[in-house]
């Protein structure tokens, strides 16, 4: 039964992990300017491949029920968590580069709004290119970022796997005339292919980027899947928690650094349900994608 989240029992003055305080100017710079950014071995390889675990065991779960994973196209699957399935959590959520990200660009009362998965596994077809949702008015009006998705690739991307595609800069494409909003017609393909640049992330890097940036998979002719964490977080009020059913206990709350529950908005529960995913439109536009 879900019941309303206890009062986060922060102290007065957040505490955030040492050198947090500094402003993350090429991050910034990055984010603006091409819609994406990264930290290069920001985590272990070894706490990556413990994710790589975790997720597994969830994908496993997911698949066994109606509606627990979500179609992004041939052989590619989407699945969203409750942040006790991820051993991993608290050490992501509290990484000093992610604290002063999240803090530089969506303000210091940012929130956690989501927990999830994405999986390419061998013979995903090339997606159609996308943003992950509308373009909100703050961002057509302001030229301000509302959200951020973080990435954390579980295994060393190689080409043959199907790397992740951004045209950078087209976070700031108006959009209206999108199906959905999401995406772009195909005659403007060709610009974005002109701008488009392959990531490889490996085991320990960090993304992340605006969601609005125009994107795709790529398709993977190897013979491994290539599982990639996304954290998204939200400044106050952009809504996208709504899309999102993330939960936590009641005991695994109360484990929770004053930091984390300081941005952790989700419902606090006697006992989790697993979670069923939304993300129709997507799921039908990205399976006719070829």
């Amino acid at each position: 039964m879900r019941v309303p989240p206890a009062p986060p029992a922060a102290p007065a003055a957040d505490p955030v992990p040492s050198g947090d305080d500094e402003v993350p100017v090429e991050a910034l710079g990055d984010l603006y300017r091409d819609g994406i950014t990264a930290c290069r071995g920001a985590l272990d390889p070894g706490w990556a491949e413990q994710v790589g675990n975790d997720v597994a065991v969830a994908f496993e779960e997911a698949r066994s029920r109606p509606d627990g994973a979500v179609g992004r196209g041939p052989q590619r699957w989407y699945v969203e968590i409750h942040p006790e399935q991820l051993r991993g959590f608290v050490e992501l959520v509290t990484h000093p580069w992610v604290v002063s990200v999240c803090r530089a660009v969506l303000g210091p009362e940012y929130e956690i709004v989501e927990l999830g998965f994405d999986i390419p596994f061998p013979g995903a077809a090339m997606q159609p290119w996308h943003r992950d949702f509308p373009m909100p008015e703050e961002t057509r009006r302001q030229r301000r970022l509302t959200s951020l998705a973080f990435n954390l690739t579980t295994v060393d991307t190689v080409e043959e796997m199907g790397p992740f595609e951004i045209a950078p800069g087209t976070q700031w494409d108006d959009g209206v005339d999108f199906d959905h909003e999401m995406f772009p017609p195909r005659e403007r393909y060709p610009r974005y292919q002109q701008r488009a640049v392959r990531k490889y992330p490996q085991r320990g890097d960090i993304s992340a980027r605006s969601a609005l940036t125009i994107h795709r998979g790529t398709p993977n002719v190897s013979q491994s899947p290539r599982p990639v964490l996304v954290l998204g977080v939200d400044a106050p009020g952009a809504g996208n928690a709504a899309h999102h059913d993330m939960a936590v206990t009641h005991a695994y709350w109360e484990r929770l650094p004053a930091l984390v529950r300081a941005h952790l908005p989700c419902p606090v529960v006697d006992r989790l349900e697993p979670i069923r995913q939304k993300h129709t439109i997507e799921g039908l536009v990205m399976g006719a994608a070829e």
